[in-house]
């Protein structure tokens, strides 16, 4: 099946669930077992439930992945994959310019437990040897691309290479692209994650974290220890992304063409010094994306040439159709103040030094009608010529 087919009609049988076009919320925390020991498929809800199984098997279908799993949160994820695999006195590598949740997690838990932590500029493949030579005990390899906010890619193939020959184990956080737009474990990852509060479920009504991992025996750990630490997602929320991934497809396509034509028009807006999106000729990135993702996604940042807090803050107080908002992905397109929102728990001079300036603003770009939200953008930009 192609994507948008998958994406409606992969791993949910109906006649196992006496014919329900859409898959049932089984809201129970338990299941009736009648002999001790019987082996069923589900007895407590912690272990499994019907409707996470279905998210979870949907996801890793389209990610072409083992098995997958759904969390209460992103962070809940996140979390899973480095308590599964890292053990104090490992070492992970990570993009620089990283997620702000994951950056404090890296930092505030996992180096506070003895996991030895390098954010490196992985922009060029070749700085990967470099950082393997220096370092002991390099368990994982944790990429994010295109990054948050600057969107910055990395060369997954090329990286996923140098780490398998180094043994090591390649996770990526795939949030920002969707399924839709690239399978980083058909690239020779081992584990993909997402954020399904953003793409995946489509309307900003879910908290939830997916992983999925490229093979059976990355599942059997991570399964243990989903069930020990028990962040799992609940069957309400499930339904709920189950029900954003049919129309994830629609969804895409419009976020791609809204955000190119946004991009191409803020280039040319003189309030704005820089626009930060793959799909543009000007990005540094341009070709490494055409070649590696199937679109260019649906956000767009910018640096202001006022770059002041107080033209940001006049941006977003002039904004009407446009929300300011801590996260993306929705139908409804958002603005974030990434250095006080996204970023705010990284350090000045490492946000500063990653490109999160005061002045920055990056534009999750929703379904409305494009002229609707140019004139909302536009218009916000000319009132902060004179901030």
């Amino acid at each position: 099946m192609k994507f948008a087919t998958e994406a409606i009609h992969s791993s949910y049988d109906s006649d196992e669930h006496n014919r329900a076009i859409m898959p049932p919320i089984y809201q129970n925390s338990m299941f009736r077992l009648k002999a001790i020991g019987e082996n069923v498929p589900f007895r407590y809800a912690r272990l499994s439930n019907p409707t996470r199984k279905v998210l979870e098997d949907t996801v890793a279908a389209l990610e072409h992945g083992a098995a997958g799993f759904a969390f209460s949160s992103g962070m809940a994820g996140i979390d899973c994959v480095y308590r599964t695999f890292l053990r104090p006195g490992d070492t992970i590598i990570a993009v620089s310019d990283i997620y702000g949740g994951s950056y404090d997690l890296l930092t505030e838990v996992y180096a506070q437990w003895g996991v030895n932590v390098v954010f490196a500029d992985l922009t060029d493949a070749g700085n990967f040897d470099k950082v393997l030579a220096e370092n002991s005990n390099v368990k994982m390899l944790w990429l994010e691309t295109p990054s948050n906010p600057l969107l910055r890619l990395v060369d997954i193939p090329a990286l996923a290479k140098k780490a398998k020959a180094a043994g090591v184990l390649v996770g990526m956080d795939n949030t920002f692209a969707s399924p839709y737009l690239q399978n980083p474990l058909d690239m020779d990852c081992d584990i993909v994650f997402h954020s399904a509060t953003k793409y995946l479920c489509g309307h900003s009504d879910v908290l939830m974290g997916v992983v999925v991992v490229k093979s059976e025996a990355l599942a059997k750990p991570m399964r243990s220890m989903m069930v020990n630490t028990g962040g799992v997602a609940g069957p309400m929320d499930c339904a709920l992304v189950l029900r954003g991934i049919k129309t994830l497809a629609l969804r895409m396509q419009r976020h791609c063409e809204n955000a190119l034509e946004l991009a191409r028009r803020l280039e040319q807006h003189p309030a704005v010094e820089k626009v930060f999106y793959p799909g543009l000729p000007s990005h540094e990135h341009h070709e490494l994306a055409k070649r590696q993702m199937r679109g260019f996604g649906g956000v767009v940042t910018i640096w202001l040439k006022n770059d002041t807090k107080e033209a940001a803050n006049s941006v977003i107080q002039n904004l009407n159709i446009i929300q300011m908002a801590s996260s993306l992905g929705g139908v409804e397109s958002l603005v974030n103040h990434c250095y006080s929102q996204s970023h705010s728990g990284v350090p000045h001079e490492i946000k500063t030094a990653a490109g999160i300036k005061v002045g920055l603003l990056r534009f999750s770009v929703g379904v409305e009608d494009i002229e609707d939200i140019w004139a909302d953008v536009s218009a916000a930009l000319d009132v902060s010529l004179n901030t």
